[in-house]
């Protein structure tokens, strides 16, 4: 018996023995090998996938398909198992310390690991397997080298459902609309005193929206209040009320109702009566679809007869006539392709970056010609073409090839698709494709979208450069291939909010659909479950969530609606699960109550976000997530940080409530060496907060509070380290605020875009004005006794200037060729302030000027007619001889000025 047992353990069992220690042994191997075949598998996919959408066989078509399913989902499965190698196994080292427990904590290490290595070595060995077999079987039963050959050389090239960004196109880029302009602008701004509504209709494509959008720029001043609302094929009127409602706000500076969130219908129509109530306004809705649009939001728009106008861009002309029942409408259907010259000039705008005085160079007129003849006058198609010229080579050679490949279908205007999306890296395509896991017209917050890109594994690593900072150009990169519109500018210029246009995300949905990218359930037609292999899951339903496959699911992300917090529970047990590589995890603005029993297990996560959700505390488990890298829990009800915090020592972002704040173990926090973002930091009892914070060589931001003289030394010698520093931010408290200040801070290589000073300073620091990239400067209680302009109107990027209650004196002189990038000046609480004096070639840039609270200002700016780009001009507060000239004065100029009491 016992020679039978030893036969069987020799024949059997010890080669598995030796088997599973070779395979252990050579781990790293194995990973670097499949890492590197990962790449090159990629690759394959994206070369199939063109063979099998040019196969004209619909039968075999869908075959290949099916096969190439397969190896995405291999792929899937060897990006996880990299992940888990280096989660698991390669991060996780013994400690270091005495000889015998060094010893001994190497010897339980390898225990604790010695089944996650084997794990992996077997998981890596089917996937080889697999992706051997259906790479061969591919090259085998298609001929795919040759194929691959042909397509490459007949494959007709199109458009793929490329758009510009025509509700933010600048007036000397609309091209060909000069007639219709001059027809919208007239229905605008004279007719009838009733309530009218103007509709554009055309084909998509046609330029409905740039025309549109062009006009009303022209003639919004015009108009007490104005908004820009985009609507979408599935809006709810309650989603499009409140958008007005926030617009409108946003337009007085005011701030939305607090329980906005929770009104119904009938409370936000009362409130946009309300607000456009004796006013003229003018309000353009955006791509309307739905014949009962007017209908469902008709009885808000208020008619006081005062010449309001409402503009509708649509496809559909019913839209138009539907309007007819209870307003005054007006007709303009935009039909007229552009003219041969008209079309020259538009491509010419598009597809050389910095444009030509002389036009296009001589080589390439004929070839342009040829190229716009194709687009047949189409401003979509013509756009299209511009923004992929612009990517190629300018010589004749690069634009022939494209000429002779490029032969659209215009008929269509959904057809047109191909080139675009084809032409770009493929990790800026991923970024692209991210946006399908958001609804149509949604608009996301860059800094959101790109930590997100980040978290993903998207963007490649450039050093000195952030991965942000990186993620961030890779936006501005889809942007000028115009596949991305902005919706919102920051003051310096930077995009802040942006969307994909409805052709392109309808473009996306299908590119997602076909590589399992992402799954966005809706519950419309029965989709409350999803359907099979799913790698990023978007769930916008309230139906019962149904169990799914989970095991491949990288990312999930909620969006706000009307869920109970049983639905919560369900998508706790039903999608959540311990073993799952999730990396995103996303419930912003959602009716979370409270955090997720499993948060703890899902230690693949590097991006999570808690804002705008009903939570109230944060587990201790959340020590486990030693990989996140954005820990997002703004606007919730958390009060206290968990000292578990600094244990993820990934953590880059730390954003949290600012009553959270006090309640961080600072001394703990100089640990956390990888953070960029922090809380704000009060150092009103020691100096150990600042002290840490000192540690964070990698900040881009930091804000102190309850700052005196005292933390002075501490405080400048700390961010004397920081060579990243992008924002500062420095507030003395009350009793502290007669306290002179002499900051004297050395920041290295003047990377400081942002400043704000909220302290007594008498004397403006000599260092300001050599901090070469300022774009914002907002100095308050500073109690300047000198003109404070003379040493800033040469900072070459100065964008914002705040003055509050900073300066004593009683004259500011804006001196000549002073402050050229100067876009937005506010001056408030200067209580001695009586005369203000602009030079003509001063503040050139300037759009929005705030002049508040100065009391001994009696008369406006001299010079104030030499700002040509102002548009702005808020006076709330000031004197009333100071109101009456300057009403006197606008009326004869195009500034909208805003008094405070309207």
């Amino acid at each position: 018996m016992a020679e039978t047992a030893m036969s069987f353990a020799r024949q059997y069992m010890l080669p598995k023995h030796f088997e599973a220690v070779k395979m252990m042994r050579d781990l790293p191997k194995e990973v670097a090998e499949i890492t590197e075949e990962l790449g090159s598998l990629l690759d394959f996919i994206d070369d199939v996938d063109k063979v099998a959408e040019a196969e004209e066989d619909n039968k075999r078509r869908e075959r290949m398909k099916e096969r190439l399913m397969r190896l995405r989902e291999a792929a899937f499965r060897m990006e996880d198992v990299i992940d888990e190698y280096w989660i698991r196994v390669r991060e996780k080292q013994p400690q270091d310390g005495p000889r015998w427990v060094a010893l001994l904590s190497k010897a339980v290490h390898y225990i604790k690991i010695l089944i996650p290595r084997l794990q992996i070595a077997y998981k890596i060995q089917d996937n080889k397997s697999v992706v051997r077999d259906e790479k061969g079987s591919f090259q085998s039963q298609y001929s795919l080298e040759t194929r691959l050959n042909s397509s490459g050389e007949n494959r007709n090239v199109t458009l793929h459902q490329l758009q510009m960004d025509p509700l933010l196109i600048k007036e000397e880029e609309v091209v060909g609309l000069a007639g219709p302009t001059k027809i919208l602008k007239d229905w605008l701004t004279e007719g009838r005193e009733e309530r009218t509504v103007i509709s554009v209709v055309g084909i998509p494509g046609v330029g409905k929206t740039t025309l549109a959008k062009s006009v009303f720029d022209k003639v919004h001043d015009d108009f007490v209040c104005h908004a820009v609302i985009t609507v979408s094929q599935s809006y709810t009127v309650e989603g499009l009320l409140r958008d007005m409602i926030h617009k409108l706000c946003k337009e007085r500076k005011e701030d939305p109702p607090s329980n906005i969130s929770k009104m119904d219908r009938g409370s936000l129509e009362e409130e946009v009566r309300d607000r456009l109530h004796k006013k003229r306004y003018v309000i353009l809705f955006d791509d309307v679809w739905n014949e009962n649009f007017w209908d469902d939001i008709q009885s808000a728009l208020i008619d006081d007869k005062n010449k309001s106008r409402i503009i509708i861009t649509t496809r559909h002309q019913m839209v138009a006539v539907f309007c007819k029942k209870s307003s005054f409408i007006e007709l303009h259907k935009l039909e007229e392709p552009l003219s041969e010259d008209e079309s020259l000039k538009l491509l010419h705008k598009k597809a050389f970056k910095y444009g030509s005085a002389g036009g296009f160079p001589e080589e390439l007129k004929d070839l342009s010609l040829e190229i716009v003849r194709k687009c047949k006058g189409l401003p979509l198609a013509i756009v299209v073409v511009g923004g992929l010229l612009a990517q190629k080579e300018q010589s004749a050679s690069q634009w022939r090839l494209f000429s002779e490949e490029f032969n659209p279908n215009l008929n269509d205007i959904t057809e047109i698709i191909g080139l675009s999306y084809d032409s770009l890296p493929i990790n800026l395509r991923s970024c692209l494709l991210y946006f399908g896991m958001y609804p149509k017209g949604y608009e996301i917050e860059s800094d959101r979208l790109v930590r997100q890109w980040v978290a993903e594994g998207f963007v490649t690593p450039d050093t000195p450069k952030s991965l942000e900072e990186i993620a961030h150009e890779y936006l501005l990169g889809l942007v000028h291939r115009n596949l991305v519109q902005v919706s919102s500018f920051s003051m310096e210029g930077k995009v802040k909010k942006c969307r994909v246009h409805d052709l392109i995300h309808g473009m996306i949905l299908r590119k997602v659909k076909d590589t399992r990218f992402c799954e966005y359930i809706d519950g419309g037609h029965d989709k409350s479950e999803s359907s099979g292999l799913v790698r990023r899951l978007t769930i916008a339903t309230n139906d019962v969530i149904r169990s799914t496959e989970t095991s491949l699911i990288r990312s999930i992300i909620t969006i706000p609606g009307k869920q109970e917090e049983s639905w919560f529970v369900q998508l706790e047990s039903k999608i959540l699960k311990d073993d799952m590589p999730l990396r995103v995890l996303d419930y912003e603005d959602s009716g979370l109550p409270c955090v997720p029993k499993k948060l703890g297990n899902l230690i693949h996560l590097r991006y999570l976000s808690f804002r705008g959700t009903q939570i109230e505390s944060l587990p201790k488990s959340i020590r486990k997530l030693l990989n996140l890298e954005t820990l997002d829990i703004r606007q919730t009800k958390v009060c206290k940080i968990p000292k578990e915090i600094t244990k993820l020592q990934k953590l880059r972002y730390l954003l949290t409530p600012n009553c959270a704040s006090s309640s961080i173990e600072w001394k703990d926090i100089g640990g956390m060496t990888m953070l960029q973002k922090i809380p704000q930091v009060r150092v009103e009892f020691d100096e150990v907060a600042i002290r840490e914070v000192g540690k964070l060589k990698q900040l881009r931001d930091l804000r102190v509070l309850c700052f005196s003289g005292d933390h002075n030394n501490v405080l400048c010698s700390s961010i004397k380290k920081m060579e990243h520093l992008q924002a500062l931010r420095i507030e003395t408290s009350g009793h502290h605020r007669s306290e002179v200040v002499d900051l004297n801070i050395t920041l290295p290589n003047f990377k400081l875009k942002k400043l704000f000073l909220d302290m007594k300073l008498e004397r403006l620091p000599n260092w300001i004005p050599q901090l070469h990239n300022l774009e914002r400067l907002t100095l308050r209680h500073s109690d300047l006794t000198n003109d404070p302009l003379k040493s800033l109107k040469d900072m070459p990027c100065l964008t914002v200037l705040s003055l509050t209650h900073a300066y004593e004196g009683q004259t500011l002189h804006f001196q000549a060729g002073g402050f050229q990038k100067l876009r937005k000046l506010n001056l408030s609480n200067l209580w001695n302030l009586n005369s203000i004096h602009i030079d003509d070639t001063a503040l050139p840039s300037l759009e929005y000027f705030e002049l508040t609270c100065l009391d001994e200002l009696k008369t406006v700016p001299v010079g104030i007619q030499y700002l040509k780009k102002l548009k702005f001009l808020d006076v709330p507060s000031m004197p009333m001889e100071f109101v009456e000239e300057i009403d006197r004065i606008g009326k004869k100029q195009h500034w909208s000025i805003n008094y405070g009491y309207m």
